[in-house]
């Protein structure tokens, strides 16, 4: 593994280690909280918190995981109902945002589902205040195409995002906020594939990939 790839690790595990740092740290301040609690109400509560932490810590290992980790197995295809387990808990748990699911049941090949998550995974993000995600895909002969839809009160991305998911941004300046996009623009145009940003104005957003397989 080269020096570059190691670091682009890196911000992966950054990414990760940032979007777990709220429900492991809710977990530990429930802990605490429980050793000090006699009443038992206020001891119910406390173990409430430390559920729904857990949970949430969990959803999010799990999603990034196959995102960007090796799970799936080690065959070229992943059943696409292994991504909707781990995008549903994660883009619902809020309770501000529905998935709509349109893909279908046949089996993707994995670099596609990377994609499809890295991809979900910064729409949902620019759903600062909820709303809808639209996850579409569909399969031809030697292409997988890919349409995310996102639509709410307020949409908001980041301009680097932007640039990294059209591969406008300079390598050097990739981060942990850009990585994801980063990864999904490599992933895509690997095979001469390609991904497209509408314009996002303040309530919808979509995007677009197309890899060939």
């Amino acid at each position: 593994m080269s020096e570059t790839e190691i670091d682009f690790a890196s911000l992966l595990c950054s990414r990760l280690c940032h979007d777990l740092l709220s429900p492991v740290g809710a977990m530990n301040n429930g802990l605490e909280l429980l050793a000090d609690e006699h009443d038992p109400e206020m001891r119910r509560r406390c173990m409430d918190l430390l559920a729904e932490s857990a949970k949430a810590a969990a959803d999010k290992l799990k999603f990034f995981r196959l995102a960007f980790g090796a799970a799936g197995g080690f065959g070229a295809d992943v059943d696409p109902k292994e991504a909707k387990l781990v995008i549903a808990p994660m883009v619902t748990s809020s309770g501000r945002t529905l998935l709509d699911w349109a893909v279908p049941a046949q089996m993707m090949p994995k670099r596609a589902l990377k994609i499809l998550l890295n991809l979900v995974l910064l729409a949902n993000d620019a759903l600062v205040r909820g709303g809808t995600l639209s996850v579409d895909a569909e399969a031809r002969s030697g292409e997988q195409e890919i349409v995310i839809r996102a639509s709410g009160p307020k949409i908001i991305m980041d301009s680097a995002i932007r640039d990294a998911l059209t591969g406008q941004l300079d390598p050097a300046a990739v981060d942990s906020r850009t990585a994801a996009a980063w990864m999904a623009y490599m992933l895509a145009v690997q095979g001469g594939g390609m991904l497209q940003l509408a314009e996002p104005d303040a309530e919808h957003l979509v995007i677009g990939a197309l890899i060939r397989i």
